[in-house]
């Protein structure tokens, strides 16, 4: 029994996410606790572990007092004791007797035992949660242990300790089988029922930005700084960074020559288009490059209202609106500005009715096909030919020709109204 108690000692007193110090002091603190409940004091006792070995040694120690003369037994041994633990004893000396783990008896070391392994498990619980807690925000390389239904279970490489992917934390794309290495940020830490979680995200901004700067010198070093991004992971990110070296062009530093730095990142990104964007206090001139690869006209800003309404040839409309208005939200994000897109002369006189006004005579859905190519209104639909209108959405031509004949009836008959008043 003796050897099992220590056996526990010596199964976790290589874990490396405890010191060596403080699994001594655990040891000594459960072997304190069986003393006083045996003794009643541990005043007068000595613990030495051998930490090395795994082993451990208990001295009692009392003061030898002539037969008859003992007050206090815990403190206190005959003389005639004494001798029977060694010869050469005299009265008024220390005595030190060996207590052996044995003397504590089966059901009190089996207890110890358990005590044993419940505080290291609590130790090496809070000593991972406390070493993870200081590493948000880090970027954390690992391998895929274990697939479940809503997250993967991943082994950090340097430490070995089970990290959460959540599948919501995944960029669209992702696929991994067990086995595969995969890179993701340490988003947060809990603890859940006594035990550390640690959550890590492939779709957190700051996971775009830690690659940056693993891709990108220039940024580690502060040269360049990263002032904005927004995402929608796996589709598109903005970027919007600053020089602080006038020598420094910042865009082209993190595209790298012919792309290398920024190929990478995308890759990883599962083909996720980034743009970057050259960040300036003109926010006039922050709208007109966040709308990348768009190339605009002219903009008119209302800074009190923040709204920009911007004018472009009809040809760069869809580029500015982006593949389901992706690109044109994340302009917005990016410069907080509300972004409305107008092709090149444009009035405000010019008659134009959302799509969403049509709800009674077209489908929601049909609407909805229309929107997610950056078609909002009756007159961005009829700006496109129905062979493009077909090319670029999942409707047949016969629904399109009923729809183009819904909105150029409603168009006409306001126009109507307009030239008889």
């Amino acid at each position: 029994m003796s050897i099992n108690l220590i056996d526990s000692f010596q199964e976790f007193k290589h874990i490396k996410s405890i010191d060596l110090p403080t699994m001594i002091r655990v040891l000594e603190d459960v072997f304190r606790t069986l003393i006083r409940k045996k003794y009643s004091t541990d005043e007068n006792f000595d613990i030495i572990v051998n930490a090395n070995e795994g082993d451990l040694e208990i001295w009692r120690k009392r003061e030898i007092v002539p037969d008859g003369e003992v007050e206090d037994d815990r403190f206190q041994i005959t003389i005639t004791e004494a001798l029977e633990i060694e010869a050469d004893y005299e009265v008024g000396e220390e005595c030190y007797q060996r207590v052996h783990i044995i003397d504590f008896g089966r059901r009190a070391i089996m207890a110890a035992r358990q005590t044993l392994i419940s505080r290291i498990l609590e130790l090496e619980k809070d000593k991972v949660f406390q070493m993870y807690v200081d590493r948000v925000g880090d970027v954390i390389r690992g391998e895929v242990h274990q697939i479940l239904k809503r997250e993967l279970v991943v082994l950090d490489d340097e430490s070995g300790v089970e990290l959460l992917l959540p599948k919501s934390e995944m960029v669209r794309g992702d696929f991994f089988r067990k086995g595969d290495t995969l890179k993701g940020i340490i988003r947060k830490v809990d603890m859940r029922n006594s035990n550390p979680v640690i959550i890590l995200s492939r779709t957190d901004n700051s996971f775009l930005e830690k690659l940056l700067e693993q891709e990108v010198p220039e940024i580690e070093d502060g040269l360049i700084t990263v002032k904005k991004i927004v995402r929608v992971p796996g589709e598109r990110a903005k970027v919007a960074v600053e020089s602080y070296d006038e020598r420094i062009d910042p865009v082209g530093a993190c595209v790298g020559m012919k792309g290398s730095r920024i190929h990478g990142i995308v890759r990883e990104l599962r083909n996720e288009n980034i743009d970057i964007i050259n960040y300036t206090t003109n926010e006039s001139l922050l709208i007109q490059r966040s709308l990348t690869p768009a190339k605009i006209s002219s903009i008119e800003i209302d800074a009190d209202k923040r709204r920009a309404s911007v004018f472009l040839k009809p040809e760069e409309i869809s580029k500015a609106i982006g593949k389901k208005g992706i690109n044109i939200k994340l302009a917005s994000k990016l410069t907080n500005y509300t972004i409305d897109v107008y092709r090149e002369g444009f009035e405000e006189s010019d008659y134009d009715v959302e799509l969403d006004e049509f709800k009674d005579e077209i489908e929601e859905w049909i609407i909805d096909e229309l929107k997610s190519i950056g078609c909002d209104t009756a007159r961005s639909v009829l700006e496109l030919n129905i062979d493009e209108l077909v090319r670029r959405t999942d409707l047949e031509a016969e629904t399109i020709s009923d729809v183009v004949a819904i909105l150029n009836a409603e168009l006409e008959e306001d126009t109507s109204g307009n030239n008889e008043e």
